[in-house]
């Protein structure tokens, strides 16, 4: 047992071995192609794969091989050897394109090159047609297919007419190999040749295959080309009756139409019939070429005859006296044939309506007016053949009447800078009138027109304030009319206003003002407008002035008359100009500030006596008898004033402040004398008693206030009482002033 496992053992040894020692790789892949790269379509082809690798040792491997054209796989094999081989025995011009092959082995991959195969030429088309005989109109089906050919391919059809050049349609197929195509059988196609051929595009270009076998198709005539005659056939003249017969030979007599026709006009048409019959009298209008065309379905045929007919007498002539002539004029009309004496003649005027017989004459004299404008014809009659002249265009003119000349917008006025639209009108005269404007004695332009015209001015200076008149005049014999001059007056705007005032900034209470509103330039009269600023527009005085300034005076001045003020000035040109505006302060007068003045300056003075005699009169009770007391006594007295003086506080009151007192240092002389009766001594001792001034000022200034409040009240009231004349101010100030005063007071 372990001799056999031995044995396995080596065995299996030398086979690791063996398959450890096998190392090959891929020198090249490379595809070639037999016989060549470019190859006759129905020739055999080979496409050959070669892998050329290096072994370390000789051992066999198995080589997959896969070849692929334009990036598709066509073809696979498994073999032992190098080499392998795509066969295409007969090839096509779809197996043109781009090869390469793939090896694989033992898990390795090797890649050929591209090569690229060309199988030039392609299949012979096969050409069928639906039907080998055909009549006229009818339809012919072709199709053409390349077997064995692959899509997309481009058909080509071709027809051949008799003694005829091939005309040729194409078709692109992108999804099939044949293509089919249908043909109309056109009038006198006789027999018909249908070939095909194809075409495929390759990397060089095109590949064209042959033409496919050649399909006769016989046509059929659905009816013969019509024939056209006329009776007479020749030396037609005017006045003869000229016959003309068109007729056909019909296969099937189904839809059949004949048509007969001079250039664009059809004279006659027949249907389902074989001939048709057209007569008239001849006149020399009737030479040209004739027409007869037969139809069937889409099946037309034409024949085609000359016709000239001789001319009997040549047209008349009109001939007119004068053209253009005055009415109540004379006009006489003459009719004539050159070379030709007898004929019917009558002369005509054309109307909307028709033409007006006048006179069958070959004269006619009238006396015209203006309603005979118009144009006139005479006609000439021989053998029943009768023309006419050309007409002749009478023109009859009644005379201009004396033209006006007005302004458009209808009051002779212009604003300086505006232009200016002027109308110059004819009431009567016979149009076309020319009107001739002119500026000054400069004329400016013509017009011609009906019975007005329109001139625009648009250069209009200060200066230009008449001169304008036109002319009108039309192919009357009068002559020229012209209008009255028309004098227009140029507005000149309003420039530059501005107020002022007598007097300026400040007016005294009941005072007049004047208030001067003017501008620098501007066409009278100018409307002149006061106003006075406030929340809103008020207006306060207006005057139309023929002046460039306007004075408005504005009577007793009150306190309510304080504010800004502002002027406007317009006139005629419709534009308003406003003024800067001015700011009116109104104050007291002087008499009213005097009055003020003397009732302060007297309150002033009663006060002051009294406060001398109040203070005096305390002067006086100060300077009564000495008063005379010991040093010790006044000494303890005003110590123990001093020391049982109770605090002060805001709710209380003890009579003057010593704090804050005046402090007055007075030599006093004080008796000393004996407690325990002893004698009596004599000296001088100095005691400074201080003596307090109590704080009279304050007193004082509350009666001086006093005083002045019951003049300021007394004041206060006569402005209340009277304040048109006195001004609110007064009444403001003063009742102010008394209202201060009291709380001082208090």
């Amino acid at each position: 047992m372990y001799l056999a496992l031995l044995v396995i053992f080596l065995q299996c040894s030398e086979l690791y071995a063996q398959e450890k020692g096998k190392v090959f790789t891929f020198n090249r892949v490379e595809i070639k192609v037999q016989p060549s790269v470019k190859v006759k379509n129905g020739a055999p082809m080979s496409i050959i794969c070669h892998a050329d690798i290096i072994k370390n040792t000789d051992f066999q491997l198995k080589h997959n091989f896969t070849f692929f054209k334009d990036g598709k796989l066509v073809f696979m094999t498994i073999s032992d050897k190098k080499d392998a081989q795509y066969e295409i025995p007969v090839a096509k011009s779809s197996d043109t394109g781009d090869y390469e092959c793939t090896v694989k082995v033992d898990g390795k991959l090797g890649f050929s090159n591209t090569t690229y195969v060309w199988v030039a030429g392609m299949t012979k088309p096969i050409l069928t047609a639906d039907k080998k005989e055909v009549l006229e109109g009818e339809i012919v089906k072709l199709r053409c297919e390349l077997p064995e050919e692959v899509p997309p391919l481009v058909f080509f059809f071709r027809k051949t007419k008799t003694n005829s050049a091939p005309k040729e349609k194409r078709i692109l197929e992108q999804n099939q190999n044949f293509s089919e195509m249908e043909y109309y059988v056109e009038a006198e196609d006789n027999i018909l040749q249908f070939d095909c051929f194809g075409k495929r595009q390759v990397r060089s270009g095109w590949d064209s295959s042959q033409h496919s076998n050649k399909t006769l198709v016989t046509v059929k005539e659905s009816f013969i080309k019509p024939t056209l005659i006329t009776r007479p056939s020749k030396n037609i003249t005017e006045g003869d009756r000229i016959e003309f017969e068109c007729s056909t030979v019909v296969a099937q007599m189904r839809d059949i139409e004949i048509i007969f026709q001079k250039n664009r006009t059809i004279l006659n048409s027949v249907r389902d019939r074989k001939s048709l019959k057209y007569s008239t009298v001849a006149t020399q209008e009737d030479s040209g070429e004739y027409l007869c065309k037969v139809e069937q379905g889409a099946v037309s045929k034409t024949t085609k005859l000359n016709v000239f007919v001789s001319e009997l007498f040549p047209k008349p002539t009109l001939f007119a006296s004068m053209t253009k002539l005055d009415e109540n004029k004379d006009l006489i009309l003459n009719c004539s044939i050159n070379g030709l004496r007898r004929a019917n003649f009558s002369i005509l005027r054309r109307s909307s309506s028709g033409d007006i017989l006048l006179k069958k004459s070959k004269i006619l004299a009238i006396k015209v007016n203006v309603n005979d404008t118009g144009s006139y014809i005479c006609k000439a009659e021989v053998k029943g053949i009768v023309k006419e002249s050309k007409p002749v265009r009478i023109s009859v003119y009644a005379p201009v009447s004396k033209p006006t000349l007005s302004v458009v917008s209808g009051s002779p006025e212009v604003v300086l800078g505006k232009p200016l639209q002027l109308i110059c009108h004819s009431v009567m005269g016979t149009p076309p009138i020319t009107f001739t404007f002119y500026k000054g004695d400069e004329m400016r332009k013509n017009v011609t027109n009906d019975t007005y015209a329109m001139f625009l001015d648009e250069d209009i200076g200060l200066n230009d304030n008449g001169g304008y008149k036109c002319d009108a005049r039309n192919n009357h014999s009068s002559g020229v009319k012209t209008s009255n001059i028309l004098n227009v007056t140029v507005i000149v705007p309003i420039r530059g206003a501005s107020l002022g005032s007598v007097p300026y900034g400040e007016v005294e209470v009941g005072s007049d003002t004047a208030f001067l509103c003017s501008v620098k330039e501007g066409s009278w009269p100018i409307d002149f407008k006061f106003f006075k600023k406030t929340d809103h527009e008020v207006l306060l005085h207006e005057v139309r002035e023929y002046s460039d300034r306007a004075i408005w005076h504005k009577k007793t001045m009150k306190r309510k008359d304080t504010g800004t003020y502002y002027c406007m000035a317009s006139n005629r040109a419709s534009m308003d100009v406003r003024s800067h505006p001015i700011t009116i302060s109104v104050i007291l007068a002087a008499w009213q500030k005097g009055v003020i003045a003397a009732f302060v300056l007297t309150a002033m003075a009663g006060a002051g006596a009294v406060a001398l005699w109040w203070f005096l009169h305390k002067k006086k009770k100060a300077k009564g008898p000495s008063m005379e007391m010991s040093g010790s006594a006044l000494a303890a007295n005003l110590t123990s004033e001093k020391l049982t003086r109770p605090p002060s506080d805001g709710n209380y009151y003890s009579g003057p402040d010593l704090e804050s007192a005046e402090v007055d240092y007075t030599e006093v002389e004080v008796s000393t004398l004996d407690p325990h009766r002893a004698p009596e001594q004599k000296g001088t001792e100095t005691v400074y008693s201080e003596i307090r001034k109590t704080n009279n000022g304050h007193f004082l200034w509350k009666m001086m206030l006093l005083v002045y409040s019951f003049s300021f009240s007394e004041l206060c009231l006569c402005c209340v009482s009277d304040p048109e004349a006195s001004g609110r101010l007064c009444t403001d100030l003063m009742c102010s002033g008394m209202s201060s005063l009291w709380l001082i007071a208090r």
